[in-house]
């Protein structure tokens, strides 16, 4: 296959998984791992990252522009604050995991496992949940559960990053929407940073980097492209569906890759 068409696909993989709660790390491992398509390194599945997060910024526009220009209000001061303390644990926590010497699974069986879990979950959080969910406003404690939620993605590929905080978000109480909005934009310093950080990392080790980076900016380009439709539809299909659809696709993704697992 042609270096340039592995690289549209990823693209299109990370663009459409990143922020729907069907873990996207995981996605981008399966067919690496299954020999589907060609094995990238973790500099190319995470950098690839920053394109999707940055489409959802031209998603939640209006949220920008109030981060942006009027900052100094007391509401926009203190949900960017929120995201702020969501960001610096999920931060410092995540350079904690790094330094624990934590890496990318080398089978599927863990990000199996995790899309199983996670897909059960679901079902269980919004069958309980059923229009019970009242917060239209993302609390100090659910700012700072969803920073420590963003850590379960990084120890359990599969988990999810979105899909994650989501579930915490709503089982806090937060509505669906709002719930979506403040992890979603939370992604956007996460994600970034977590690449800056591994590009930095591999170009400070002695092997440095061997990217191809024409590849990459394409598959990021890709990715981004890709990232702002899927955000758009999530947000129109949300409005009047819950994530069970998402449950029962991480379920029945996770069931078959077990059965390949030990076939």
């Amino acid at each position: 296959m042609p270096d340039w068409l592995t690289s549209v696909l990823f693209g299109i993989i990370e663009g459409i998984t990143e922020f729907l709660p069907i873990s996207s790390t995981g996605h981008l491992l399966i067919p690496q791992q299954l020999g589907w398509l060609e094995k990238q390194s973790d500099v190319f599945n995470i950098a690839i990252q920053s394109g999707a997060v940055i489409a959802v910024l031209f998603n939640f526009t209006e949220r920008v522009k109030q981060l942006l220009f009027q900052w100094h209000k007391p509401e926009p001061r203190g949900y960017l604050a929120k995201l702020l303390v969501s960001f610096c644990i999920t931060g410092f926590g995540g350079v904690l995991i790094d330094k624990l010497g934590f890496e990318l699974p080398e089978n599927v069986l863990p990000v199996a496992l995790a899309l199983l879990v996670g897909g059960v979950l679901f079902i269980l959080v919004e069958n309980r949940l059923v229009n019970s969910s009242e917060l239209s406003n993302v609390t100090w404690s659910i700012a700072i559960a969803i920073g420590f939620g963003q850590l379960l993605a990084a120890v359990f590929p599969g988990a999810s990053r979105s899909g994650s905080t989501i579930l915490i978000a709503l089982l806090m109480g937060l509505r669906r929407v709002p719930a979506i909005e403040f992890t979603f934009l939370l992604g956007v310093p996460t994600l970034l940073a977590a690449g800056a950080y591994k590009v930095l990392q591999a170009l400070n080790s002695s092997e440095g980097i061997s990217e191809d980076w024409g590849q990459l900016a394409l598959a990021t380009l890709i990715s981004s492209v890709t990232a702002f439709f899927s955000v758009k539809w999530l947000l129109r299909y949300i409005e009047s569906n819950t994530f069970v659809l998402f449950g029962w696709y991480r379920i029945a993704i996770g069931l078959i890759l077990l059965v390949i697992t030990f076939m």
